[in-house]
């Protein structure tokens, strides 16, 4: 049986879709680390591929881990258009906040008809809550929930990650509602977001994905501000190497 796959290297994790022509068969996950190539040959170890697409910030380093003599690379962009239409054929856009990136695409069918990025900064993204998270002694899984406690959504004015902390810890020390200052945090995160999605024209159904589409209390914000929720995949940062395994069967 011929194997298809689409592998996606973040900047926190790597994700690996494995397919045949029809369906999927497995899909996998594993800390990106600092030694991506040897997580990329023990996720695919004991697969033989017919073709592999890679996607994603290091997708140049899967032609070095010599896994597959056919493999071709295309951005993450495209990879988004190509998984969001298939899992969702409704979805016109979609926004994606990663590790280390946010992607905001306005999508007319499978391809990308405008796209914003925030690849510079950690603000907005998945590293900021992690880091902030920790602040707080919180394990970024419970940060959403915890900050869902909150009842008044501060106004937290800076969004560089390392400031974000400085007003979190000075507001702390003031005696404010810890529960109020995460909620702020989330809040600021929905906001800046909010801005990309308006310069790519977005469109409802938005699909939402990547690592924080797991966080309960963006997708709350998010679904106020939208004024309905968000399309969100059972595996919600599986999207770019579901989409990467689909252009290896093209």
């Amino acid at each position: 049986m011929a194997l298809f796959g689409g592998i996606d290297i973040g900047s926190r994790s790597i994700e690996l879709v494995v397919r045949d022509p029809h369906q999927v068969i497995s899909r996998k996950k594993t800390a990106t680390t600092f030694d991506p190539q040897a997580q990329i040959r023990r996720l695919s170890q004991g697969l033989v591929f017919e073709k592999l697409v890679a996607t994603g910030y290091g997708r140049a380093l899967v032609e070095k881990a010599g896994i597959c003599p056919d493999i071709e690379t295309i951005t993450e962009i495209k990879a988004y258009g190509l998984g969001a239409h298939d899992l969702f054929p409704l979805a016109q856009t979609v926004l994606d906040i990663g590790g280390q990136d946010t992607k905001a695409i306005a999508l007319m069918g499978s391809k990308v008809a405008k796209f914003e990025m925030n690849d510079r900064c950690a603000a907005g993204t998945g590293k900021f809550l992690e880091h902030l998270a920790t602040v707080f002694q919180i394990p970024l899984e419970e940060f959403g929930h915890y900050a869902l406690e909150g009842s008044q959504r501060l106004e937290i004015n800076a969004m560089c990650t390392v400031f974000a902390e400085t007003e979190a810890v000075s507001l702390m020390a003031r005696g404010t509602n810890p529960h109020d200052i995460a909620l702020g945090l989330h809040s600021s995160i929905v906001k800046r977001t909010l801005t990309m999605l308006t310069r790519v024209g977005a469109n409802q159904p938005l699909l939402f994905a990547g690592g924080v589409a797991n966080n309960p209390c963006v997708i709350q914000l998010l679904t106020e501000a939208l004024g309905s929720a968000p399309l969100i995949p059972e595996e919600p940062e599986m999207v770019g190497a579901h989409g990467a395994a689909l252009h290896a069967i093209r």
